[in-house]
């Protein structure tokens, strides 16, 4: 399945067009409809409820961006439905919350966060989650994850879901979790085929890495994350075919 050509048109909002001082917080429903609302795409990020729910949200915790603690994949979504984002009125929406939003107006790219811990083959329920979700949905949609593992469930799940891998020079600081040897072969990307990935998206710092270069010469289109003022957008369009951004309106 290739890439919806709206993902290479339009800026992505990195987890909404997110605003904790306008009371929209990333992965909210204001900051997916503030997105909308101005054309962008949105990239999202999703992880597991206890009851087996796709849920938007980025961390694995509650403690940054909710005044409860601890995993979200302890609590049912019945609870998490219910509780507050900081900063704001918003509360954790549902996958199925999110697509009945978008309903297709514009390209919505999803993160399937790492449900294993390092990145290894300990996936599957988010997956069949989400796919069970956005089965029926028509428009321009695409997932991807860290863990190949996750794209490789979802191939075998929702075989006609657009897959892409989410990329970067997985450096220990940033996997303190992550044995070193898994690490070593990931910042490689070599699990496209495997995954049958339409994209990559690519840490903006590492744009530069050969491997990006050669997956640009196959004709892969290279997404980037996270860019945050309009130079730095303007540096990484010389590699990058899109950019995912936050903090400024991007042109």
């Amino acid at each position: 399945m290739a890439l919806h050509p709206g993902f290479l048109t339009r800026p992505l909002a990195h987890r909404g067009f997110h605003d904790r001082a306008a009371g929209r917080p990333e992965n909210s429903r204001a900051a997916i409809r503030a997105a909308i609302a101005r054309g962008y795409g949105i990239e999202i990020d999703l992880q597991l409820s206890a009851d087996g729910q796709a849920v938007v949200f980025h961390d694995d915790t509650l403690d940054r961006l909710t005044d409860e603690v601890g995993p979200v994949r302890e609590r049912p979504f019945a609870e998490l439905s219910r509780m507050v984002l900081k900063g704001s009125t918003e509360t954790i929406p549902s996958f199925s919350d999110v697509l009945d939003i978008v309903a297709g107006q514009v390209p919505l790219l999803v993160e399937i966060k790492d449900q294993d811990g390092a990145l290894g083959p300990d996936v599957g329920a988010l997956e069949k989650a989400a796919a069970a979700a956005a089965r029926d949905y028509s428009g321009p949609l695409a997932f991807m994850s860290f863990n190949p593992h996750s794209m490789i469930a979802l191939k075998r799940i929702a075989p006609k879901c657009v897959r892409g891998m989410t990329s970067d020079a997985f450096l220990e600081e940033d996997w303190p979790d992550v044995p070193a040897p898994v690490r070593q072969r990931l910042s490689g990307i070599p699990d496209l085929e495997a995954v049958g990935a339409a994209f990559v998206s690519h840490d903006a710092q590492a744009l530069r890495m050969p491997r990006i270069a050669e997956i640009k010469a196959a004709g892969l289109p290279v997404l980037c994350w996270t860019i945050r003022t309009p130079e730095a957008e303007a540096e990484a369009r010389r590699i990058a075919d899109n950019v995912t951004f936050e903090g400024y309106e991007a042109a």
